[in-house]
């Protein structure tokens, strides 16, 4: 069987301050056409920061989308001209006020329904070096979690960015 679509068309139809939907129309491999609502959505950084007794830096917020206070990585947009190592540098400080010795590890996907290409950081050896700047619509609680309890959180799923957890942790060893 072949697994290659072929897409026909594509169109906007949301333009969102910080997402867009796009409807793509693909000739599926036995034929049939078929439309597919995706999010349209930029290169993104994660950080798995820790202090340098290796406590996880969180960023504690809102989300609309579950209608919760989730524990999340830091994180958000690369702007343009932006090298993604001084992004993930810039998320951290600003949602945090912490800075540390910054790692790429690798490049994950959002989802299968989704554009969006997420690069994975560690930061390491974290202090606390200003008070936390963030965006207009963020208002975030900086929290730190010992190791064992952030693998714990992770397993719960009842958090955001899970995938990224596991890769950096597994990139440090500290699965």
């Amino acid at each position: 069987m072949q697994l290659t679509w072929n897409k026909l068309r594509e169109e906007p139809i949301a333009n969102g301050a910080f997402r867009k939907l796009l409807r793509r129309t693909f000739r599926l491999p036995d034929g049939r056409t078929e439309h597919y609502d995706v999010k349209h959505e930029g290169r993104t950084v994660c950080v798995l920061a820790l202090t340098k007794n290796r406590q996880v830096i969180l960023a504690t917020q809102y989300r609309p989308g579950p209608e919760t206070v989730l524990h999340e990585l830091p994180g958000g947009g690369i702007e343009d001209g932006e090298h993604p190592d001084d992004a993930a540098a810039r998320e951290l400080l600003e949602e945090t006020g912490y800075a540390g010795r910054v790692q790429h590890v690798t490049q994950c996907l959002d989802c299968g329904y989704s554009t969006g290409l997420r690069e994975v950081f560690v930061i390491e050896d974290c202090e606390r070096i200003a008070d936390p700047s963030p965006d207009t619509n963020e208002f975030i609680e900086v929290t730190l979690m010992p190791l064992d309890a952030f693998r714990a959180l992770l397993r719960s799923g009842q958090c955001t960015d899970v995938e990224v957890g596991y890769l950096a942790l597994d990139h440090l060893g500290l699965l």
